[in-house]
């Protein structure tokens, strides 16, 4: 027969077993090794977790729009009501009570300007979505009322990177189109962000604020400027075909001579005037050729240049050479501190210049040049787009990078400078003071 309390009935009959000598059971040892108990919290987790997923979505779906229309405003409002009224009740202060029933009338008021919907389609519409710094971006809204009923005057806000540019509707009848255009400057190179569209119900207090988006953000690519140069950026190697070399190929672009046909040759290659007049199959010899193959090295450790101004003048320097590059069906890579630059088409090049931020970097242009010389072993042509900082003695560590018989040729950016033009050893060193010397800086070297 048990003795004892209930309750302390109950409590051995949930304590672990323990053998004669004071040694817990083979029981209690299960039942305080932490993988059993692990085990455990797993299996109840696995338990609360559709749950837990169910409370998630019901607080983003449900919950969380609902409260994000108070602003900071409404929620003071909301709390000096609160807070009034608790004091009032507790020292019986009739004015605290009054006060707080007026702060809850408000906020019930408000409510009453942000309800209803709005009906409108909107039409965002950039005429170009990649401009050139200093070129214009201009854009339209176009708004139309799809619904049955007038609308009422209304917002619409509509962010531009980091600014916001506001747009007033007029009250629209139904089928209703409203108009408005927009321009953004365009002084800097960047990516901007437009929209999206979002139309703003407020009450005059701004205690509630109710947004609703209508367009997806787009962006807008201002590219850095550039300048044309004419043919004359990969003046180094004038012939477009590429260079011709000693070696002999099947199929190339520079003819050599006539051979006599060998089995497995491409017939698309037989000469058939000779053949007619040797009575012999002839097929066209060619040598291969090199094709100009153009690396740039654009530093943006902005430690290497004077100025802003300095620096996003070698990134215009080095997207005007890239550009005329890509113009010319050649061969190109662009690379930076940061990795390299798409070169696929200019689109490519001109976006990816864009994006490009400069920093205060460990890794100096002496130590691109040498990145970019195991990157693009295969150029022909090397050019070093710095700043005005960089040293006559890195150039020449630079130069030394490059493998034997590749020209190379450093940009230097020094804002004001007069153009001019230097040799360090077997590397041309350019001057450049201002972006529209480029063209002529370039034939001189070419010379």
């Amino acid at each position: 027969m048990s003795t004892g309390t209930p309750l302390t009935r109950l409590a051995a009959r949930f304590r672990p077993p323990f053998r004669k000598d004071g040694t817990p059971s083979a029981k209690a040892s299960r039942l305080h090794r932490p993988d059993v108990w692990r085990e455990a919290g797993s299996t109840a987790g696995q338990a609360l977790a559709p749950a837990w997923g169910a409370v998630r979505r019901v607080w983003a779906r449900r919950v969380r729009p609902v409260l994000s229309v108070v602003s900071v405003l409404g929620w003071s409002v909301l709390g000096a009501s609160a807070f009034l009224w608790t004091a009032g009740q507790a020292y019986g202060w009739q004015e605290a009570k009054a006060a707080a029933v007026a702060a809850l009338v408000l906020f019930l008021i408000a409510v009453g300007f942000i309800l209803g919907r709005s009906s409108y389609g909107v039409l965002l519409d950039l005429a170009r979505t990649r401009v050139a710094v200093g070129d214009s971006a201009v854009g339209s809204i176009a708004v139309s009322n799809t619904s049955a009923r007038p609308l009422l005057p209304a917002d619409l806000e509509l962010p531009v990177g980091g600014a916001t540019a506001v747009f007033h509707l007029p009250r629209m009848k139904p089928q209703q189109v409203h108009e408005d255009l927009f321009t953004i400057p365009t002084a800097r190179r960047a990516v901007i962000v437009v929209g999206p569209v979002r139309s703003v119900r407020a009450d005059p207090l701004h205690l509630l604020r109710r947004q609703v988006l209508w367009t997806e953000p787009e962006d807008l690519y201002v590219h850095p400027r550039t300048v044309a140069l004419a043919g004359s950026a990969a003046g180094f190697i004038r012939d477009l075909e590429g260079m011709p070399t000693t070696d002999l190929s099947s199929a190339d672009v520079s003819f050599h001579a006539l051979r006599d046909y060998v089995p497995g040759d491409d017939r698309r290659h037989i000469h058939w005037k000779t053949t007619a007049r040797t009575n012999k199959l002839m097929v066209r010899q060619f040598e291969e050729t090199r094709r100009a193959h153009l690396a740039i090295s654009l530093s943006i450790n902005t430690d290497e240049y004077a100025s802003e101004h300095e620096f996003e003048m070698a990134i215009s320097t080095a997207a005007s050479i890239g550009r005329q590059a890509i113009r010319e069906q050649r061969e190109l890579d662009v690379l930076t501190q940061a990795g390299p630059l798409r070169c696929e088409t200019g689109r490519n090049m001109l976006d990816d210049m864009t994006r490009i931020v400069g920093a205060p970097l460990r890794k100096t242009a002496v130590d691109l040049a040498r990145t970019l010389a195991d990157t693009v072993p295969n150029a022909s042509v090397v050019f070093f787009v710095v700043g005005s900082q960089v040293m006559p003695a890195q150039l020449r560590s630079a130069a030394a990078s490059v493998p034997p018989g590749v020209r190379s040729i450093a940009v230097r950016l020094d804002a004001g400078a007069a153009p001019a033009r230097a040799n360090i050893a077997d590397l041309t060193v350019l001057t450049l003071g201002d972006l529209s010397d480029l063209p002529a800086v370039l034939r001189k070297a070419a010379a």
